[in-house]
């Protein structure tokens, strides 16, 4: 029974695919300018999260103070 090769390069991952697709696809300045897009996204959505919990934060301080 032989034992199955070894690869020589690794398999690329899903993501660095489709980075290779959208190099072929998009100029580099649309590019850019849609992984900026993706930055506040994800930024908007941090702080969202950090606004809830500061609302949850006042609210059980009021509550424990009545």
């Amino acid at each position: 029974m032989q034992a199955a090769p070894v690869r020589a390069t690794a398999i690329p991952s899903f993501t660095t695919a489709l980075r290779a697709v959208e190099s072929l696809l998009m100029s580099s300045g649309q590019r850019t300018a849609r992984r900026n897009a993706w930055t506040s996204v994800l930024e908007d959505r941090r702080r969202a999260k950090d606004r809830v919990e500061a609302q949850q934060v006042l609210e059980r301080t009021l509550a424990s103070r009545l």
